[in-house]
């Protein structure tokens, strides 16, 4: 991206709900890539001398902050918003914006990094088709709006990403393909193999199918929780607005501009205002809670103002925005997961090579189990035993029992032939496993 900016600057932090100054302080605002070099990955540590937060609520003082450069992620998802995409007044496409986008997003796929978009307008787009009325939509009409504006929307974006030679890939999802975990497995293992093809995902809720009480009904929260299956370590919430104020600043001349959250609190959620536009059905809050969901799952996430062209050249320039961050890692957050939050629903018993195998950071093979237990589901917990029965850990099984019955003790390459169908090469792929806990 553009180069760095360095600043020594007086710089307000909200701190667990509290403000603090932090006096000349060398901080970077939305850095860009020539600082990493300097002061490589930013740690919460700085917060802390254990690294572990504060002990009590006071303001930390006289501490350096440093916020984070885009070049140091290697998953990214990007959000645009209705608003961003689609001229309101006559209905069609902002072209030359989405242009100057896709020259960005080309940028950070050509240095290296895995680049998703969560992609609003159909419906903006379609309504214009179908000669819908401004305001309000019922269900159907926005199903059918839908429909008709997701064919030019995954064309337009086909286009705008291939004038830069990146394929991308259209995936539509509901709130049932991230909740239920059959589903969600399936969808994160799709994200994955584009990924590795070097394909750019574009995602947008399925309006077509959705309803009332199983929708979304804002791509930010949608957004945050791709960006959690995708295993994504930043999200950027693209919007008419350059991030957080502690107020609404359309209706508070005196709201303050926040440029980092460390933690969201009952304070930071009580700033957040209202949607912004008919054409948005998002805001403040459902960006809030989008952070929410994102930090949780080790995702650290920015609210900036998409508005200008080469939105993400004006962060790396030093565009004013709001960072929320993580104490955690997208692997770190799965696995702590993983062994804490899931019931196992049975066992694997692996033999000693592969219980060496694991211990060395492989995934869990066919060949490697010996035998079963229990009656799991594809996507269940289940406990990982080596030869004397003791447990090595947990994961997420990728075959039901019967079918893991099947294949157990097989080689990789004689699945199909067991299966009828080309199975996955791993029973517990090493990113959906815990070792270490019972």
């Amino acid at each position: 991206m553009r180069g760095a900016k360095s600043f020594g600057l007086n710089i307000d932090v909200v701190y667990m709900g509290v403000w603090s100054r932090i006096v000349n302080a060398t901080a970077l605002r939305c850095a860009g890539s020539a600082a990493v070099s300097r002061l490589g990955r930013f740690t919460l540590a700085h917060f802390s001398p254990t690294g572990r937060g504060p002990r009590h609520r006071q303001p930390v003082r006289s501490l350096p902050v440093q916020t984070p450069s885009l070049n140091q992620f290697r998953r990214i998802v990007i959000k645009v918003g209705s608003s961003l995409l689609v001229d309101r007044d006559r209905g069609r496409l902002r072209q030359a914006w989405l242009a100057a986008l896709a020259e960005d997003l080309a940028e950070l796929h050509q240095r290296g990094a895995d680049v998703l978009v969560v992609s609003s307008g159909a419906i903006a787009l379609g309504r214009t088709v179908l000669g819908l009325p401004s305001g309000p939509l019922r269900l159907e009409e926005s199903q059918a709006a839908a429909a008709v504006g997701q064919i030019a929307l995954a064309r337009t974006w086909a286009e705008a990403l291939g004038h830069h030679g990146l394929t991308a890939g259209q995936i539509l999802l509901t709130l049932a393909d991230t909740e239920e975990r059959r589903r969600y497995l399936n969808a994160r293992a799709t994200l994955g193999r584009l990924l590795d093809l070097r394909a750019v995902p574009v995602i947008n809720e399925n309006d077509t199918v959705a309803t009332t009480e199983i929708r979304y009904g804002d791509n930010d929260r949608l957004a945050a929780r791709v960006a959690t299956m995708a295993g994504a370590d930043l999200l950027v919430l693209f919007s008419d607005i350059d991030g957080l104020y502690t107020a609404p600043p359309a209706r508070d001349p005196a709201a303050r501009h926040i440029p980092l959250v460390e933690r969201i609190t009952p304070e930071i959620e009580a700033m957040a205002g209202g949607a912004a536009s008919e054409l948005s059905r998002g805001g403040m809050r459902t960006k809030i809670e989008a952070g929410k969901i994102a930090v949780s799952g080790g995702t650290h996430m920015l609210i900036a103002d998409g508005r200008q062209k080469n939105p993400l050249g004006a962060i790396a320039d030093g565009a004013r925005c709001t960072w929320f961050l993580s104490a955690s890692t997208p692997a770190t957050a799965r696995k702590t997961w993983i062994a804490g939050s899931l019931e196992p629903r049975g066992a694997l018993h692996v033999d000693a090579g592969a219980a060496r195998a694991l211990r060395g950071g492989a995934s869990l093979l066919p060949v490697g189990v010996s035998r079963i237990e229990g009656d799991f589901a594809r996507g269940d917990a289940v406990l990982i035993r080596d030869p004397e029965g003791r447990v090595l850990g947990r994961g997420l099984v990728a075959y039901d029992a019967t079918e893991a019955a099947l294949v157990l003790g097989r080689a990789s390459r004689d699945l199909e032939a067991v299966l009828g169908y080309p199975g996955r090469a791993e029973m517990i792929h090493r990113d959906d496993m815990a070792l270490g806990v019972g």
